[in-house]
């Protein structure tokens, strides 16, 4: 289970030794549109040594405010409305999870893009009845600030369903709990099931359950849950096949009956 529980408090700024640590010993991570390729299976911080240029499109989840710790990943997904982000749905409760925040590009104590406050969400009601774990997967609207919209702010990623697993590699970014700056990863994912993939890619510790994976074109095709919500481990995570359910759950939170980018 890669969601980590929600807790006040200032017990992050401690980690900030480990994340330094980290920063100097780390392999910089790879993303999509980048010149240089991460070899499969190998995590870095991102942006430690080469800027990520969609970094900024994923960012943690806290609760209220920065002091709160963050206890998921999401990122930004194109919508009509611009101010779509994508998680797991066991990162979320449901319409009363209005005390999230969201801080795209979020590093070491600062939210460079602002904090954007979720004001719906939007879970399968297969998660919500039974957490079902091939319905791990959600979306939540955010407000906007300052009459800017979050995908004007800082861009966004295509949310794309019906893609076969193992196609191609992907960029898994996520924040783990031991870490106050997002960790990368390129690696091609695998069938676990037929409606489970896996991937390989070590540190993925609790908090970042709802990476996004990203392939080639730019495509979410995966998102950190499902099996055992993400994995019990830290170097193998799983994903929900997305298939007509996310895109149905999709096109209901960007209130479209047609195809809106996936």
């Amino acid at each position: 289970m890669k969601r980590l529980t929600r807790l006040r408090g200032n017990r992050w700024h401690a980690l900030l030794p480990v994340v330094a640590l980290l920063a100097v010993t780390s392999v910089s991570g790879a993303a999509h549109g980048s010149a240089v390729t991460e070899p499969f299976g190998v995590a870095g911080v991102a942006g430690v040594v080469r800027a990520v240029p969609s970094s900024a499109r994923v960012g943690a989840l806290f609760s209220g405010d920065l002091e709160g710790g963050h206890f998921c990943t999401a990122s930004v997904v194109r919508s009509g409305g611009r101010d779509l982000i994508l998680t797991a749905a066991h990162c979320l409760s449901g319409d009363g999870d209005t005390d999230v925040v969201f801080a795209p590009g979020y590093r070491n104590g600062r939210a460079p893009y602002g904090l954007w406050r979720v004001t719906k969400t939007y879970v399968p009601g297969a998660w919500s009845d039974r957490s079902d774990e091939d319905s791990d997967f959600a979306f939540a609207v955010v407000a906007s600030k300052g009459g800017q919209d979050l995908e004007d702010a800082v861009g966004a990623n295509v949310f794309a369903t019906g893609r076969a697993t193992g196609g191609g590699d992907v960029v898994v970014t996520g924040y783990p709990n031991v870490l106050e700056a997002p960790l990368t990863c390129t690696d091609r994912p695998t069938v676990q099931s037929r409606t489970q993939q896996r991937i390989e890619c070590p540190g993925f510790t609790d908090g970042t359950s709802g990476s996004p994976w990203v392939d080639r074109e730019g495509e979410v095709v995966g998102v950190l849950g499902g099996f055992e919500q993400g994995g019990a481990t830290d170097d193998v995570s799983y994903s929900a096949v997305l298939g007509s359910a996310a895109a149905s759950l999709y096109r209901e939170a960007t209130g479209s009956s047609g195809s809106s980018g996936f």
